[in-house]
Order: C-alpha cells, then sequence, then structure tokens
C-alpha cells in the first residue's frame, strides 16, 4: 500500500521559510515524479513546483525564484524548500507522485502552510 506523508508546514511570518517533505512507503520511489501543488480557500488548486525521475525541474513564475524541490530517492522523500514566503503562499500543500510510465497517482492528505504576521 503506498503511502505519503507531508510534514513541516506551520505558521511562519512573511519573508519566511518552510521546508516540507514528502516522505513515501510502500514502492519504489524512484519510478515516480514529484509534484507539490497548494489549494487555498476560494481559490483554484495551483501546482508549485515538479521534479522528474531524472531530476529536471519546473515552476510556476507565482513561486519561480523562490521554491525549490527536491527529491532523495534513496530516503524515499520529495521536499519543497519555500523561501521568502509570502502572505499569498497561505494554503494546503499536497504532495503527489506519479508513475513515470503508468502514471498512476498517489496523493498525501496535505498539510497546512501560513504566512501571517
Amino acid at each position: 500500500q503506498v503511502q505519503l506523508v507531508e510534514s513541516g508546514g506551520g505558521l511562519v511570518q512573511p519573508g519566511g521559510s518552510l521546508r516540507l517533505t514528502c516522505a513515501a512507503s510502500g514502492t519504489d520511489f524512484s519510478l515516480f515524479a514529484v509534484v507539490w501543488y497548494r489549494q487555498a480557500p476560494g481559490k483554484e488548486r495551483e501546482r508549485v513546483a515538479f521534479i522528474s525521475t531524472s531530476g529536471e525541474t519546473d515552476y510556476p513564475n507565482s513561486v519561480k525564484g523562490r521554491f525549490t524541490i527536491s527529491r532523495d530517492n534513496a530516503e524515499s522523500t520529495g521536499s519543497l524548500q519555500m523561501n521568502h514566503l509570502k502572505v499569498e503562499d497561505t494554503a494546503i500543500y499536497y504532495c503527489k507522485i506519479r508513475h513515470s510510465i503508468t502514471y498512476r497517482e498517489y496523493s498525501g492528505r496535505g498539510i497546512q502552510v501560513t504566512i501571517s504576521s
């Protein structure tokens, strides 16, 4: 059974940093791309970072230069380093993994990130 567990969320002041981690179990993590997306109240879900199985990354303009996604296949973890956080980054952040061949997807339960002074 594949499980994803996000950690590292919380409350931080504008301009601060947080590092989210997605820990996967029950599968060969190296075969999956990793996606972080977020959902804020009243807003559409937004993909904020992507990393392929080969390490290629992609970000939307809203977070480019502030967020960095990485992966550690040995530890079966994906991480999202978020710097220079803004109030508008407040949302529930979800980790999703997508198999590189079958495109089967699994998602975590999400973690709250709140940016407030």
